[in-house]
Parts: structure tokens; C-alpha cells; sequence
């Protein structure tokens, strides 16, 4: 099973963008046969079967081995893939994007648009595939954004000054810088509370060790 299989034809996505066949796909995500899979989805295997058939015939399933139960054959499937990318060459550009501006949305869509494609191409086939990803969360005001840009091209300019020589690996390093919305607002800053003195000790009360 590869990590990720990259679709380019409109029969594949066809094929696929089914919710019956989404689900009989997740099901092989282990190999099984039709009846295995019939039997979690409470449906016929007859009816299993003709979707495994169509994303069989679309490259998108892999019929792995088969089994002879009471005299007959029965095939074992399995996805043909752990994640399933759509290819924005499916719907093609539709109209012109605006000027290739650094600090815009088309330019980051089409350089994730560039750096899917580059990945989909890679031969999985291969025992390793070294690659390196990091990630983390910055804040920069928006004042401040084509400050952070230039600051960000000099640090990369002088990376690949440094690492372009003509030995080693070749990698191709891409950048992105997009909004996240899975935190919130970090709070304000508030000044610590004083800490309140201690009580004076009740009148009689002899004072502790």
C-alpha cells in the first residue's frame, strides 16, 4: 500500500467521490473480502462488490490474493493507498489569478499546487525517501508583514548560498506562511495581582514559632 496515490484522471475521481464507495474504501483499508466488508457495512456483497469492481477498474483498489471457500474463488482487497490527492489539473485554472504577489493566497495555492504534484511524482517504490518537515506557529503583525517577508528571504538566501553546492542529496524547499485557525488570542497582558497581606492575628492569640 502506498502513502498517498495522486489522481489526474476524471474517471478516477469519478470513481471515487462516492459516499457508498468512500466508505467500502476505508473498510480495505485492510485486506478483506467483499462479504467481510458487506458484513460491516450491513449491506449485500453483491452490492460491495460492484463498487470494489469500479474502483478496482480505476486503479484506486488492489485485488491482493484470493481464496477458494466451498468451491468457490473469493478475491481479498485492499486499498490501494493510505490518502487519496486530487489533482487541481482535474478542474484545470479557471479564469486569471491575480499578479503573483508573495504575500497573497494565489501564490501560496499555487505553490502547494507545485509542491503536491512534486510529491505525487516521487517513486515509493524506493526503500527510503529522506525528507524534511518542520512546523510552528508565529505571530507578526500586519505592519509588519513585508518586514517578516524580507527577513525570510535573506535567511533562505543564505541557505541556499551555503547548502548550494553540487554534492549531496538535491532537496526543494518550500515555504508557507498561512493563517491558523485553531488557536486563539493569546490573553492580554495584565499585571500580576498584588499579594494581599497577611492577617493581623487575633487579639490574644500568642504569636507562632
Amino acid at each position: 500500500m502506498r502513502d498517498v496515490l495522486y489522481l489526474e484522471e476524471i474517471e478516477q475521481a469519478e470513481a471515487l467521490l462516492k459516499p457508498q464507495r468512500v466508505e467500502v474504501l476505508r473498510q480495505l483499508a485492510e485486506p478483506r473480502t467483499c462479504s467481510e466488508v458487506a458484513e460491516r457495512l450491513g449491506q449485500t456483497p453483491q452490492r460491495v462488490y460492484y463498487h470494489v469492481k469500479r474502483l478496482v477498474e480505476a486503479g484506486l483498489v488492489d485485488l491482493v490474493s484470493e481464496r477458494k471457500v466451498r468451491g468457490i474463488h473469493e478475491g481479498i482487497y485492499q486499498a490501494g493507498a493510505r490518502s487519496y490527492w486530487l489533482s487541481p489539473r482535474l478542474v484545470g485554472r479557471i479564469g486569471l489569478r491575480k499578479a503573483r504577489d508573495e504575500l497573497s493566497l494565489g501564490y501560496l495555492l499555487d505553490l502547494m499546487e507545485e509542491v503536491q504534484s512534486d510529491i505525487a511524482a516521487l517513486d515509493r517504490s524506493a526503500p527510503e525517501l529522506p525528507s524534511i518537515g518542520l512546523s510552528g506557529e508565529i505571530r507578526v503583525r500586519p505592519e509588519q508583514r513585508q518586514e517578516f517577508l524580507n527577513d525570510l528571504q535573506t535567511m533562505l538566501q543564505g541557505l541556499f548560498t551555503r547548502y548550494g553546492g553540487a554534492e549531496g542529496d538535491a532537496f526543494k524547499l518550500a515555504v508557507a506562511c498561512y493563517p491558523n485557525t485553531t488557536t486563539t488570542e493569546p490573553p492580554a497582558d495584565h499585571p500580576e495581582p498584588a499579594t494581599p497581606p497577611d492577617p493581623p492575628d487575633e487579639p490574644g492569640t500568642p504569636d507562632r514559632p
